[in-house]
């Protein structure tokens, strides 16, 4: 890519399938930052599941955080999810994505340099507030897969346990860069 700065990794995935977790893992191994989730934060201060309307701005506070993490960060920022996700489970819970979103996520398709997706290969954990359940994780695992090859995205699966992950994602960087 020829945006300045930092190498841009997107950590995609369901709830569950360890994207926080791989983040914070290779964030410590490269000593970097990296980007938490907006939407667990957003539950958390909020009370509550989030609307339809609040889609677009998730998305765009995701963006925003990253941008600000991207000035601190050292060779790799690694983004634990990116605005494709909002739009994925939007597609699933609001049987739709905002026009506002599907832009966001469009204008954003070419912004990463490399796109993990989280395997849901370990223990399933529920999330509190939040909604989604083993099933669900698998339904949206399928969109998510929909979404990527719609828009082109090409990306790598990681699986296996924490370990396993780093060492894979080490490799492909290596030949990332």
């Amino acid at each position: 890519m020829s945006r300045a700065g930092p190498l841009r990794v997107a950590i995609l995935g369901t709830a569950s399938s360890g994207k926080s977790t791989l983040a914070a893992a290779l964030a410590a191994r490269y000593n970097t930052v990296w980007v938490p989730e907006y939407l667990r934060e957003f539950v958390d201060t909020e009370a509550r599941v989030p609307a339809a309307a609040d889609q677009f701005p998730i998305a765009r506070t995701q963006l925003a955080r990253e941008e600000g993490a991207a000035a601190r960060a050292n060779t790799y920022l690694f983004c634990d999810t990116t605005p494709l996700m909002t739009a994925v489970y939007s597609r699933h819970y609001f049987l739709g994505i905002d026009p506002q979103l599907a832009v966001l996520a469009d204008q954003h398709r070419d912004h990463y340099d490399l796109t993990l997706v989280t395997a849901p290969d370990i223990p399933w954990v529920p999330e509190g507030l939040q909604r989604e359940c083993e099933q669900v994780s698998r339904i949206i695992s399928g969109l998510l897969m929909e979404e990527l090859a719609a828009r082109s995205i090409p990306y790598q699966m990681v699986a296996g346990s924490v370990d396993q992950r780093v060492a894979g994602v080490a490799a492909l960087l290596q030949n990332l860069g």
